[in-house]
């Protein structure tokens, strides 16, 4: 009998553990954490903000933390960060990628079609890079020092003869924006950094610039990348970031929702809510 009563208790003290690591384990599935860093383009706080509305809906506590675009890459790469989905590959972040690319996981495309190149109102009097000659006060006016674009601008200075004498004016995305909204509504000319997707491609009549000596390079795709170790850590964090894929005009609509004065947070949740069958395909 005696064995018999501590068997039932041995058992019993074991439910109560089972049951008390099963309710850890839940509550510890509610507090995850993911920390997702991006740069202040456009394009970034879109997508980053959308894809970080997706894993809040699983439950995530979301952080998002804006960096300079070196910076970005280096805090997944030390795994201060556990991901971004702002790589722009091959060529815009080919400087970074080389330096990084031992040390992060990519998990491949989540947009296709971007492009970078200089760009100028539809109605100026040029085709082609070849075409420039004194226009804008030969001044090409860029975003952020050290971002892809800007290095591909500084490099057609030197490969194109004809912009012997320009020079790449660098300030920011919002700064070049202002600019060139300031310029349209005048009708004056302006050459600018240029890249798509974007929503001023989808506000105002703009058109790139022919670039016959490839300085800008080709099409480009928008890359995500984690941390290492995140797919052991999470797997289903790992998985949602994996599959997260959307269209040029989808991260447009969200980035012209932006602009027009919309929250990031607020845009990225009118997009999930409005898209719930590709969400789930992230999800499942």
């Amino acid at each position: 009998m005696k064995k018999i009563k501590l068997a039932v208790s041995l058992v019993a003290a074991l439910v109560l553990v089972l049951a008390g690591c099963g309710a850890g384990g839940a509550s510890s599935d509610k507090n995850k954490k993911i920390n997702l860093s991006y740069v202040e383009w456009d394009t970034e706080v879109a997508s980053t903000h959308v894809i970080g509305k997706v894993l809040e809906d699983q439950g995530y506590k979301v952080t998002y933390t804006p960096l300079d675009n070196s910076v970005m890459w280096q805090s997944v790469a030390n795994k201060e960060s556990d991901a971004m989905v702002a790589a722009w590959l091959p060529n815009t972040h080919a400087a970074q990628y080389k330096k990084y690319k031992s040390k992060v996981d990519d998990l491949g495309v989540n947009l296709k079609g971007a492009k970078i190149g200089l760009t100028v109102p539809a109605y100026m009097n040029v085709d082609s890079i070849e075409d420039l000659k004194n226009q804008a006060n030969k001044k090409i006016t860029g975003i952020e020092p050290g971002a892809g674009v800007v290095s591909a601008a500084e490099k057609a200075t030197k490969d194109y003869p004809n912009l012997k004498g320009w020079e790449v004016d660098t300030s920011s995305s919002g700064a070049m924006t202002v600019s060139l909204a300031k310029a349209l509504k005048n009708k004056q000319d302006i050459v600018i950094t240029g890249w798509s997707p974007h929503w001023m491609f989808a506000k105002y009549k703009l058109k790139y610039l022919e670039d016959p000596k490839k300085s800008f390079g080709d099409a480009e795709s928008i890359h995500t990348m984690a941390r290492q170790g995140l797919k052991k850590d999470d797997p289903k964090a790992y998985k949602i970031l994996d599959k997260f894929n959307w269209s040029k005009q989808d991260i447009e609509d969200v980035m012209l929702e932006i602009n027009d004065g919309k929250d990031p947070k607020d845009a990225a949740a009118d997009w999930v809510k409005k898209h719930k069958k590709e969400v789930s395909e992230w999800t499942k």
